[in-house]
């Protein structure tokens, strides 16, 4: 059993984790700290208990706020945070850097702002190209044998980077954007988890949004929203993405469901090793998430849905050319 799950099991938690990112960064203005620690709080309460952060989000202060909710209930969760990418205010942008003394300092970093003297999963956020990747994973490795992480994580890489990962150190997960219109685990790095027991983390399950029906007009959004730089969001591509999204719908409403509910068990649905971390500034949306943890997908279903949003039929890249250059992920040709 990989030691995500083991956690899992020992806290009780739902197959669904939590998302902190969206409360301090990407979507926006920063969501003020009182009320985003009442959120948090409500999360806790209602019943999550894998909580997950990271050095780059609002440039450490997502850890900050996370390690303020999460004081005194520190054994009751699965904590997970990501380093190797961090927010450089002298250079003004976030920079990539994988190699082992900065991953040690970062990891030291974020256990001070999480107020913690361990981490449960630690993500190498991203490929550092200029690292070989046997190099960062053996430094979280002795991060692990220092009992600083209990388990290393790798995000957004392909199934050959894994594999060369973990030839180094076990790997116990792999955070990937998946979702309906995200499939691209799909095309190798799904098998290559399946092969060594590692869990596929699924980050953005609700398709940024999108899954939810509530992404309509991209004039709509903050101007600091990264949507607003994602070619599928673009107002050449949103429209034609929004008419695949009219069956996905129906389905839902067929069905009793919310769109967002939809999206999570049909991503349920593919496999007890997908763990699903949506992220929300609404505790509201916290709620109805959690409760898809109850929903169960009849075959017939998953099959309809599998014809839907297809990634031959979505409009746009799912990263800008900026974006995607920083990722190590397959793509659909």
């Amino acid at each position: 059993m990989s030691t995500v799950f083991a956690r899992l099991k020992e806290v009780a938690a739902p197959r669904i984790g939590l998302g902190c990112m969206n409360l301090s960064h990407a979507y926006g203005r920063p969501v003020p700290e009182a009320e985003a620690l009442r959120a948090l709080d409500a999360a806790f309460d209602m019943g999550y208990r894998h909580f997950d952060t990271a050095t780059l989000y609002g440039a450490t202060a997502n850890e900050r706020l996370v390690g303020k909710a999460l004081a005194g209930k520190r054994d009751q969760v699965l904590l997970a945070s990501k380093g190797g990418m961090a927010f450089d205010p002298e250079l003004g942008r976030k920079v990539i850097d994988g190699r082992p003394e900065t991953l040690r300092r970062q990891c030291e970093a974020s256990l001070a702002r999480l107020g913690t003297d361990h981490l449960d999963l630690y993500y190498l956020h991203r490929l550092d190209r200029r690292v070989p990747i046997e190099e960062s994973a053996g430094a979280l490795g002795r991060l692990v044998e220092e009992g600083k992480i209990r388990a290393v994580g790798l995000s957004e890489v392909s199934a050959t980077t894994l594999r060369r990962a973990r030839a180094e150190h076990p790997v116990a997960a792999v955070q990937s954007e998946y979702s309906l219109w995200t499939r691209n685990p799909e095309i190798a790095l799904l098998e290559a988890c399946r092969e060594a027991d590692t869990a596929l983390v699924a980050f953005s399950p609700l398709g940024r949004g999108f899954l939810t029906g509530t992404v309509k007009d991209p004039a709509r959004l903050e101007e600091s929203d990264m949507r607003r730089h994602m070619p599928r969001f673009s107002a050449e591509n949103l429209p034609h993405n929004l008419r695949l999204l009219e069956d996905f719908m129906t389905v839902a409403s067929e069905l009793g469901m919310t769109p967002g509910q939809l999206a999570l068990a049909w991503l349920t649905a593919q496999g007890g090793d997908v763990i699903p971390i949506p992220g929300s500034r609404s505790v509201d949306h916290m709620r109805e998430s959690l409760a898809a943890e109850e929903l169960n997908l009849e075959a017939a279903t998953v099959t309809r849905l599998n014809a839907v949003l297809t990634p031959d039929h979505v409009a746009g890249a799912r990263y800008s050319e900026a974006q995607q250059a920083d990722i190590d992920t397959e793509e659909f040709g």
